[in-house]
């Protein structure tokens, strides 16, 4: 789908930064969708985790096509950037030994270390407001443990988890 690739190839900024885009291919140009589908489509993504750019694109391929469409939007979607970052980084370890491109890939370490530890935070919160801190400090110390002590895999522990919000719970 030529639409998605287009959105792949220009959506500079994230997920969020290529929605215009989005709109602009599936509702002006190809008329997909009228706006209020468009919104809605856009409501529910915005309410499942995982990027928004390929919730939609995959969303509006299936509605288009069927799953040929959904496969079709999606690798057109991720393709370009995927096509891209091998790309960087074959020609990042074609001139790693330069002293200033060994400089540039040590100072991205930091950066990425506050990132993380930014999300960290932003979840702890949002666990502690939503569990309870009490509840919230005993699920992230138990993860914690779990992972580092016991040498758990994170899929493990997080299929666990999703496994025990599914079970039936008791009434008492």
């Amino acid at each position: 789908m030529a639409a998605f690739f287009r959105v792949g190839i220009l959506g500079f900024g994230g997920g969020p930064s290529s929605i215009p885009l989005v709109h602009q291919e599936t509702v002006k140009k190809y008329q997909w969708m009228n706006e209020e589908e468009f919104a809605d489509a856009l409501a529910i993504a915005n309410t499942m985790p995982g990027p928004i750019a390929t919730k939609m694109a995959g969303y509006i391929g299936y509605r288009v096509t069927g799953i040929v469409g959904c496969l079709a939007a999606l690798l057109a979607t991720v393709g370009p950037t995927a096509i891209a970052i091998i790309f960087l980084l074959q020609l990042l370890q074609e001139f790693k030994d330069i002293p200033w491109v060994q400089f540039m890939s040590l100072s991205v370490v930091p950066v990425v270390g506050v990132m993380l530890a930014v999300m960290t935070w932003d979840f702890a919160k949002k666990s502690g407001e939503s569990l309870g801190w009490v509840k919230g400090l005993i699920l992230i110390f138990l993860a914690l443990l779990l992972m580092e002590v016991l040498n758990l895999h994170p899929a493990i522990l997080i299929l666990m988890l999703i496994v025990y919000v599914f079970l039936p719970k008791r009434r008492s």
